[in-house]
C-alpha cells in the first residue's frame, strides 16, 4: 500500500508538491482552511461579473509552470493556455504622466526605448544585462534548485567559488547604479525586487535578475488570469487520484519522539507517514509545531526577531466602461521620489510618495469583466502590519484609495476614474495575516536579505524532526510563483530521498 502524505495548505507550493508526490506513487491529501485552492493565488469576484486575481499577476519563466503538468504526462496547453505579452508593461512617471514608456522583450524595441530615456546609459544597460545573466546562470544551476540540508552543502570549495561570483554583498541599487546613471532607468530596473518584498536599497544584487528575466524571456498571460493556474493544479491533482479537504483548519502537526505522524484538525488526529507544510513557515513553526525540540533553532523569539517582507494594499475596482486609451495589461506608476517611497515602506511610515501597479486582466480576457467593461486591480507596496506605525482602519484605507485615484486622474484615460467605479473591494496587510496566516501580514514571507537567503533561509526538510517538510515563500529558494514552484520540487525530492534512498544530483561542476 502506498505511503500517505498530508499536505497542509493548497497554496501554489502545496498543490505543486502534492501533485509531484501523487505522481510519484504516494497517497497525497491536502487539508485547506479556506474553500478554494491557490492560497494567495486566489480570485476575488464582485457583483456584476468582475473577476480579479487576488495576488500574483505576472507570469514569468512559463516553463516552470508548465513542468508541473509535463511531469504527469499532460499537455500544459490543455490546462494553462498562455499568450506572450508585448510590450510586457507600460511605465508612467508621476512627474511626466503624459509620456509613458512601453517596455518590450523584443530587443530592437527595448533598445529604442532605453535610448529614448537615456542614450548615454544604453551601453551600460547591456553591461548590466551581461553581468546579471552570468549570475542568473549560476543561481539557476547551483543555488535555486537545490536544498541546503547541512552546512557542508554550501560550505565546500566548488559551491563557494560559484557563490562568490554572485557578489552577494552588493545591493541591487548599487549594482544597477554602477552601469546606469539615469534615475528613471535605474528605478525601472531596480524596483522589481519589490516583487519579492524587499527594497532595492537593501536587496542583494542578484535579485536584479528579475527584470533581466522579463527583458530576455518575456512576460506571459494565462487565459482566465493567474487563478487558472491554481484551478488547473487542483484539477490535475484530482485527476491523479489526490484528495483535497476544504474548510479544514489544521491546529497542530502531530509529533511523537521527534517524528511527524500526522495532523490535528478540529481536535481530531489524522495519521500519515509524512507531513508537508505549505502554511507560511514562521506561522507554522510558531503555531503548528508545538513540540519544542522539533522547532530546532526557530523558537518563538527567533521567529519574531526575523526580518519580514513588505506587504501590499490592493484595490479591486469594477468600472462601468472600457479603457481604450490604456493599451496594456500591466502598468507601473512610479513616484519621482522613489527612494523616499522605498524608505518609508520599510520604516513603517504612512506613504505620502507612493508608486503602484495597475493590472487590467480584462484587456487580455474579456470574460473577466462584464461586456464592454474593465476591472482594475491596483497594488501598492506598503509596510507589513508589525512595522507600520499607523492602524489599518477605514481611515487608512480611504487615505490610500484617495491617493491612488488622484494619481491615476493625471493619466490620459483615467481623468474621470472616481465616477466610473461601480463595484469595489480591497485587501490589506491584516487580510494577508488573517486569511493566509502570513506572519505580520507580510505578503511575501521572510525578507530575502542575505542572512535570510539560500542556506540561511529555512530549508524544506525540518532540521529537528523526521518526516516533516516545509515549502512556500518563506523557505528556500524564496518568494515569487516560479521560485515557490521550485520550493515544491525541492520538498518532494527531499521526501522521496528520505523515503527511498534515491539521491538527487546537486553536485557543483
Amino acid at each position: 500500500m502506498s505511503k500517505k502524505v498530508i499536505v497542509i495548505g493548497s497554496g501554489v507550493a502545496g498543490l505543486a508538491s502534492a501533485i509531484r508526490l501523487q505522481a510519484a506513487g504516494y497517497q497525497a491529501e491536502i487539508y485547506e482552511k479556506g474553500s478554494m485552492p491557490g492560497g494567495k493565488m486566489n480570485r476575488i469576484e464582485l457583483e456584476g461579473g468582475y473577476k480579479f486575481d487576488l495576488g500574483p499577476s505576472i507570469v514569468m519563466l512559463p516553463e516552470i509552470y508548465r513542468e508541473v503538468f509535463e511531469l504527469c504526462g499532460r499537455d500544459p496547453d490543455d490546462y494553462i493556455p498562455m499568450e506572450k505579452l508585448d510590450p510586457i508593461y507600460r511605465a508612467y512617471f508621476s512627474d511626466i504622466p503624459h509620456r509613458p514608456f512601453d517596455i518590450s522583450s523584443d530587443m530592437t524595441r527595448l533598445t529604442r526605448t532605453i535610448e529614448s530615456i537615456s542614450e548615454e546609459d544604453t551601453a551600460g544597460f547591456f553591461r548590466y544585462m551581461h553581468e546579471i545573466y552570468q549570475k542568473f546562470i549560476i543561481a539557476k544551476r547551483y543555488i535555486l534548485p537545490r536544498p541546503f540540508r547541512k552546512r557542508g552543502d554550501f560550505y565546500n570549495l566548488p559551491m563557494l567559488k560559484k557563490a562568490v561570483k554572485l557578489k552577494p554583498y552588493d545591493t541591487a541599487d548599487r549594482f544597477v547604479g554602477r552601469y546606469i546613471k539615469n534615475k528613471r532607468l535605474r528605478q525601472m530596473i531596480s524596483f522589481q525586487t519589490l516583487y519579492i518584498g524587499i527594497s532595492p536599497l537593501t536587496s542583494p544584487s542578484f535579485y536584479t535578475m528579475i527584470p533581466m528575466l522579463q527583458f530576455l524571456y518575456g512576460v506571459w498571460f494565462i487565459k482566465g488570469g493567474m487563478y487558472t493556474m491554481a484551478l488547473s493544479m487542483e484539477r490535475l491533482f484530482k485527476e491523479l487520484g489526490g484528495t483535497i479537504h476544504y474548510g479544514r483548519n489544521v491546529q497542530e502537526i502531530s509529533i511523537q519522539n521527534g517524528k511527524a505522524e500526522g495532523i490535528v484538525v478540529d481536535g481530531q488526529k489524522i495519521a500519515s507517514d509524512y507531513v508537508v507544510c505549505n502554511a507560511d513557515f514562521p506561522y507554522a513553526i510558531k503555531h503548528l509545531v508545538q513540540d519544542k525540540p522539533a522547532k530546532g533553532k526557530y523558537t518563538d523569539e527567533k521567529v519574531d526577531s526575523l526580518k519580514y517582507s513588505c506587504s501590499c494594499f490592493l484595490l479591486y475596482l469594477g468600472m462601468d466602461r472600457k479603457y481604450e486609451e490604456i493599451d496594456h495589461v500591466h502598468n507601473f506608476i512610479f513616484n519621482e521620489n522613489l527612494d523616499r517611497n522605498l524608505k518609508d515602506i520599510f520604516d513603517g511610515k504612512k506613504l505620502t510618495n507612493a508608486s503602484f501597479y495597475v493590472y487590467i486582466a480584462s484587456k487580455m480576457d474579456s470574460s473577466l469583466a462584464p461586456e464592454g467593461k474593465d476591472g482594475l486591480y491596483v497594488l501598492m507596496p506598503v509596510s507589513n502590519a508589525a512595522e507600520s506605525n499607523y492602524e489599518w482602519d477605514e481611515e487608512t484605507v480611504s487615505y490610500y484609495r484617495a491617493y491612488i485615484l488622484n494619481e491615476l486622474k493625471k493619466i490620459r484615460g483615467f481623468e474621470n476614474i472616481e465616477n466610473e467605479i461601480v463595484a469595489e473591494t480591497h485587501t490589506t496587510p491584516l487580510d494577508f495575516r488573517s486569511k493566509f496566516n502570513a506572519h505580520n501580514g507580510a505578503a511575501f514571507g521572510l525578507q530575502p536579505i542575505l542572512k535570510q537567503s539560500n542556506h540561511y533561509r529555512p530549508q524544506s526538510k525540518a532540521s529537528h524532526c523526521e518526516n516533516l517538510y516545509f515549502t512556500g515563500s518563506s523557505t528556500h529558494p524564496g518568494a515569487g510563483v516560479p521560485i515557490v514552484l521550485l520550493s515544491a520540487k525541492i520538498a518532494a525530492q527531499e521526501l522521496i530521498q528520505d523515503d527511498t534512498g534515491e539521491l538527487f544530483d546537486y553536485s557543483v561542476k
